[in-house]
């Protein structure tokens, strides 16, 4: 007789995916989560935020990219979870939001419970780094549509913030600063031109140690996203921050511009931060132009704050005496990379519109 197993998909397999990952789920809860794992939706009371003015949910979703494809070709699949909720919660702290819960969606051709291990395992983490809970998620084994090495990663988080502490930017001037704080690499965006660059161009190898980068190529392209929650919600309370952005696809040419009001621009001084080994390893190769390094990827600066010129250094010495927030969750050659370092990189400006390089 025929079977679901027959067919390509292992529901004993899931099962015991489930048995390895639940307590790494359930060392993300706090006193807000409702009920137990398995429920057929997550619950999470909103009891502690009831005495702001006006609580408003923000929402936020998105993925890790072909840099899956690195960590398929590397077999190493610890990192990318942490990717995963970086590049939803880094999103929400834009607008001042506390992150809450998670959700997560795997998508793969065939399911391997210790792959799903490490990869929830590392969604987790990031959830511990954000101070929000892992309340559910969902693996599909769809054999057929993917390959059987094949992944996708899917994440979705709510955060809340009080109605009138929103970060909205609508009050930044011109003369005003922008203090980046540093990446930890190329994060989540721009993998099929990393791929395109290294692989295709440069037949470089994933798994060759490389001297300035301290690592192989392929460990130093899975460094996780950083995660700027605590950070971010900390330079919130005690600094008068006008505008976050998050440096994702489209890197600091486009992402930066969206924080701003129509009619300003902002002149950038690239040589202002030092640019983690990576960047500097694609500058070296002198095939990609100055513009579209910096429109392709976050080249060094993860986040950007807006503040008044008064306050700039201010937020500068804020950050950089603040302790690392996520060297406990990481590789120990991902601790430096992991340090926050914030740096005066730029100013608004009413003279054009758009980015200035300078």
């Amino acid at each position: 007789m025929l079977t679901y197993k027959s067919s390509g998909v292992d529901i004993d397999e899931g099962n015991r995916a489930v048995d390895l990952i639940k307590n790494k789920i359930k060392g993300t809860y706090d006193s807000n989560v409702i009920g137990e794992l398995g429920n057929f939706s997550g619950l999470y009371s909103i009891k502690e935020f009831m005495g702001m003015e006006e609580p408003v949910l923000l929402a936020s979703t998105d993925g890790v990219g072909t840099k899956l494809k690195i960590a398929q070709l590397m077999n190493k699949h610890d990192t990318v979870g942490i990717d995963l909720v970086a590049m939803c919660v880094n999103d929400l702290i834009c607008q001042g939001a506390k992150p809450m819960f998670f959700l997560d969606y795997i998508a793969l051709g065939k399911l391997v419970p210790e792959h799903i291990e490490k990869v929830v395992g590392g969604i987790a983490d990031g959830c511990k780094m954000s101070g929000c809970a892992l309340i559910g998620g969902e693996t599909a084994e769809m054999p057929g549509m993917y390959a059987n090495d094949d992944y996708d990663l899917a994440g979705f988080s709510i955060g809340i913030a009080d109605k009138k502490k929103i970060v909205s930017g609508t009050d930044v001037k011109d003369g005003d600063v922008l203090v980046g704080i540093s990446s930890s690499g190329v994060h989540s965006n721009g993998f099929s031109f990393v791929r395109k660059i290294f692989l295709e161009e440069y037949k470089y190898d994933l798994q060759e140690n490389i001297e300035e980068l301290g690592m192989s190529l392929g460990d130093a392209l899975l460094a996780p996203t950083k995660i700027y929650v605590k950070l971010a919600l900390d330079a919130i309370a005690n600094n008068d921050v006008k505008a976050i952005a998050h440096i994702t696809g489209g890197g600091l040419i486009e992402n930066i511009v969206r924080v701003i009001p129509k009619g300003l621009g902002l002149d950038i001084n690239t040589d202002s931060w030092e640019k983690p080994a990576i960047f500097k390893l694609i500058e070296g190769l002198n095939a990609v132009e100055k513009r579209e390094l910096h429109k392709s990827f976050n080249m060094g600066v993860g986040l950007v704050m807006i503040v008044k010129e008064a306050d700039a250094q201010k937020l500068v010495n804020f950050i950089n005496n603040r302790p690392n927030d996520n060297a406990d969750y990481v590789d120990d050659k991902y601790k430096e990379l992991m340090q926050d370092k914030a740096y005066i990189i730029g100013k608004v400006t009413s003279k054009h519109e758009g980015i200035e390089l300078i």
